[in-house]
């Protein structure tokens, strides 16, 4: 099952209309996440606490995610997953509806599916340009 937490910049109207849209979907937002003790805390930690419950990171956070991943690579760790959502093409006051109709056709085209195990290691853009280039090139895990 996918499992997607969405970053602080994004608005719970969204979790709550991905929720309704797709049921085989759990989404959290980092305000109800842990009962808000990752906000404001430093990416790292969240990315890691993300990974430990299998959660794929959605976020517009293209300044400081993009070198953690980097260095993550270089280091061998794993994470759940990092969606990045341009804001040019899905502004943040967008409806939940283009947020959801952009990641299921991401998802589709790149045979991902629900399965969270199919999201390990991976960086998926939301963007007219489709994929961001990977920080390090590494192969994700296989997804059966």
């Amino acid at each position: 099952m996918l499992k997607l937490l969405l970053d602080e910049h994004i608005s719970p109207d969204v979790a709550n209309g991905l929720r309704r849209r797709n049921r085989a979907i759990v989404v959290r937002y980092m305000v109800e996440w842990e009962e808000g003790h990752f906000l404001g805390q430093e990416d790292s930690l969240c990315l890691r606490e993300a990974a430990a419950q299998g959660l794929t990171l959605v976020t517009y956070d293209r300044r400081t995610i993009p070198p953690l991943l980097k260095a993550w690579a270089e280091e061998e760790r794993t994470h759940g997953g990092v969606v990045f959502v341009d804001e040019r093409t899905i502004s943040p006051a967008d409806s939940w509806t283009s947020l959801s109709t952009a990641l299921r056709r991401r998802y589709r085209r790149f045979g991902l599916g629900l399965d969270q195990t199919c999201w390990r290691n991976r960086e998926l853009g939301l963007d007219r340009q489709s994929l961001f280039p990977a920080a390090v090139k590494r192969k994700p895990s296989s997804c059966h």
